[in-house]
């Protein structure tokens, strides 16, 4: 599990090949990853925005923005947490993902917080030690 606070905000990832949906013949291999954030801050904020950076094995980098999260904006108040699942195909067996969420404070603050890096490993990848 990969972890990060920003401004008293963790986010914590945990990345998860899935076998049953890849198609390793066809260069076509899928992660889920769960994501929880925990405000250990004192204000409630609101996640409004979400990027990613999906970086695959030949170093191609893929830039994703939106709104939200799996179709929400959700809102934590001190000492609330949050969970999602999503996931993430790539043509390659391994890959890297990083990103930062924009958050607004209940003052109107925005902010970002960042995500951890975190390093997307199929059982099919050849790993070569020199």
């Amino acid at each position: 599990m990969s972890e990060l606070m920003t401004r008293e905000i963790i986010v914590r990832v945990e990345p998860e090949f899935m076998a049953e949906e890849s198609a390793p013949e066809d260069d076509y291999y899928v992660w889920s990853y769960t994501v929880e954030i925990e405000n250990c801050g004192t204000e409630t904020i609101q996640l409004r925005t979400r990027q990613w950076q999906i970086t695959d094995a030949t170093g191609r980098t893929q830039e994703i923005h939106g709104q939200g999260v799996v179709g929400e904006q959700p809102v934590l108040g001190p000492g609330d947490g949050y969970e999602y699942s999503s996931g993430a195909p790539l043509s390659t067996p391994s890959g890297l993902m990083a990103g930062a969420y924009t958050v607004q404070t209940d003052t109107g603050e925005l902010f970002e917080v960042r995500v951890p890096a975190f390093s997307l490993d199929s059982p099919h990848e050849i790993r070569r030690l020199n």
